[in-house]
């Protein structure tokens, strides 16, 4: 996962009782390779201990504005110099008014009127302040002056109750800040990605389908939005939220993923099939639900689908094509074959039976270089090394013609 280097934030923890998710936080972003420095309110100290941080980040934790440790007292300015974020999270209510407003009356509200870096604040709080007027028009200014918020989502809270104003989870919130801090390695390029099963009508009710959750194509969407890209995603039936910043098109058979690829072809610069596109439909679905009268066997006649990625590719000035192989064996030499017959630029290829469904994946990568292994990591972080690969093979390609 620790595709970023050289890259530091500080974590600014506030005095909401999603203090404790911060020390999951510090860890996950110290594996995106970030270096974290702590800052802490007087209120997140009574919620958790500075000791805690400290021991997870190894580096003092900081709350005190007139620390002397800090050269010149000037623990307000220096502490942010030379870092590449600031991450409030949980960002309070009350810490989310002084933001807007400007207000600077502790260390960490100081360091954020004073610092050089994007701000990126995760809400936390009851669902009644997060739907208050008054944080509402908060987080409305703080959106127009170009800081990020991330989330909150809905669920069950501290109170009691449930609603939204609940904090994201840290793997989300690091996986988010790792993201705004990629290179934009993409930028202005036109992608357009396909992901998602797709669903094959036998009847009214039933259908020929793959156990693909869409998991992988929607962090490659991700990670290329995150790289400045200008992102068309279509969707097969997933229960997955539309990528940040991507325009999304949701289809659920093959014809209709072929149909949503044709009419955006013509634009894209680069074109990743993530998808698992099913090879094979029924030849004609029945419009109402097949009864079992008897035990007879039921016959289909499958009929092939359309090659989208082999259509892709063929076209006159084609986009730097980019293709995903499931395999169950054979990987590598089964996904070159792949990637030859159909005369495209790149080939991801991994075992099915153990990407399909799963937050991880372990890839292959096949071009006219060679073979490029990526070790098992979360989805996010091969979408991201994923990305950087197709931009260095993308940009090679456009100085060549």
């Amino acid at each position: 996962m620790a595709e970023i280097t050289g890259k530091s934030v500080i974590l600014g923890i506030t005095g909401g009782i999603a203090a404790y998710k911060a020390a999951q936080l510090t860890r996950d972003l110290q594996r995106h390779g970030l270096d974290v420095q702590v800052v802490m309110t007087e209120a997140a100290r009574g919620m958790v201990t500075p000791a805690t941080f400290q021991a997870l980040s190894g580096k003092p934790v900081y709350s005190d504005m007139w620390d002397a440790s800090i050269p010149d007292n000037m623990a307000h300015i220096e502490v942010s110099r030379g870092k590449d974020a600031i991450v409030i999270a949980p960002a309070t209510a009350d810490f989310i008014a002084k933001l807007a407003n400007g207000l600077a009356d502790d260390l960490l509200s100081t360091l954020c009127l004073a610092r050089e870096c994007p701000l990126i604040i995760a809400p936390a709080m009851n669902r009644q302040m997060w739907q208050n007027a008054a944080t509402r028009r908060n987080v409305d200014r703080l959106l127009r002056d170009g800081v990020t918020v991330l989330g909150p989502a809905s669920g069950d809270q501290a109170c009691g109750e449930v609603g939204m104003g609940r904090m994201l989870e840290a793997h989300e919130i690091a996986e988010s800040v790792a993201g705004l801090l990629v290179p934009r390695l993409l930028d202005g390029a036109r992608v357009l990605i396909t992901a998602g099963p797709t669903f094959e009508p036998i009847d009214a009710v039933r259908g020929i389908t793959n156990r693909s959750s869409g998991k992988m194509g929607y962090a490659v969407a991700r990670a290329a939005v995150n790289a400045g890209a200008r992102v068309t995603l279509i969707s097969g039936p997933v229960g997955l939220s539309a990528p940040a910043g991507a325009e999304v098109t949701r289809v659920v058979t093959a014809a209709e993923m072929f149909d949503a690829v044709k009419r955006n072809a013509a634009r894209a610069d680069i074109y990743i099939g993530v998808a698992a596109v099913a090879d094979y439909r029924v030849d004609k679905p029945r419009r109402h639900k097949i009864k079992k009268t008897d035990r007879r066997q039921l016959d289909l006649r499958l009929v092939p689908n359309p090659d989208i990625l082999a259509w892709m590719a063929a076209r006159p000035n084609p986009p730097f094509c980019v293709g995903f192989a499931a395999e169950s064996r054979n990987l590598a030499a089964n996904a070159d074959a792949k990637r030859r017959r159909k005369k495209v630029q790149l080939m991801v290829a991994n075992l099915a039976q153990e990407a399909i469904g799963s937050d991880e994946n372990e890839v292959t990568l096949l071009d006219d270089h060679g073979t490029h292994k990526l070790p098992r990591a979360p989805k996010e972080a091969v979408a991201r090394q994923l990305i950087s690969h197709i931009a260095r093979l993308y940009d090679a390609r456009r100085k060549k013609s």
